[in-house]
């Protein structure tokens, strides 16, 4: 089984959030839906702008836990490093 870390996005350049799953189609589609209160429904974070793979869920979650200690720059770098436009990667899922 797949678990995925991935980077949410309100805008380019927008609010960020940083989450971990197993099932990455379903799980933005509820942040998308805005089906779960919390930080992204407050804030409209609902493009999918970077994600990457691990076999190991403890390595995805240690991920996760990495990459939310970062500065926003280091998230941006991350972000633009595949996906310069920012665009809603949702569609390639």
């Amino acid at each position: 089984m797949a678990y995925f870390v991935y980077l949410l996005a309100s805008a380019p350049n927008g609010t960020l959030y940083v989450g971990v799953t197993n099932d990455i189609a379903r799980r933005t589609g509820e942040h998308k839906d805005a089906q779960v209160p919390g930080f992204t429904r407050r804030y409209g974070v609902k493009r999918l702008v970077w994600y990457e793979s691990h076999e190991d869920v403890q390595v995805a979650i240690a991920r996760e836990k990495q990459i939310k200690g970062w500065n926003r720059a280091w998230k941006i770098r991350l972000i633009e490093s595949v996906n310069p436009q920012w665009d809603d990667l949702t569609g390639g899922l």
